[in-house]
């Protein structure tokens, strides 16, 4: 199920957090994660350059997951999931979820139901 990401919000969101790592998966299902400073341009998460186990992962299976930490202890990682596509030398994301997740406090009920706290972005 695709929910839409509201790239108003998560372009917003994005200013909170200086640096990310995108994750990619090989033919092995080995988890391949590399530290990322990408921005978002038209509706894309614009990546970069990327080096030869991303490019490779990515062409075999486009579908990455981007996970931006939290500042401080406590407070909430974003994780994008999306469909990488390179074009040239550059890799970008399209969004297709996008969530603020953080472990939840013991006894506290969660908005979400999710079991911890997560925040859509769409």
């Amino acid at each position: 199920m695709s929910v839409k990401v509201d790239l108003d919000q998560l372009a917003g969101t994005l200013a909170d957090y200086p640096f990310g790592y995108l994750i990619t998966v090989s033919d092995e299902h080995r988890a391949h994660t590399v530290a990322v400073d990408p921005r978002l341009v038209g509706g894309v998460l614009d990546v970069g350059s990327v080096g030869n186990s991303t490019r490779r992962n990515t062409l075999a299976h486009p579908d990455v997951t981007m996970v931006w930490p939290p500042r401080e202890p406590g407070g909430y990682s974003l994780i994008v999931d999306g469909r990488g596509e390179l074009t040239d030398d550059r890799l970008h994301v399209i969004p297709q979820r996008a969530v603020l997740h953080r472990p939840a406090v013991p006894g506290v009920a969660t908005a979400s139901g999710c079991g911890d706290d997560c925040v859509p972005l769409g």
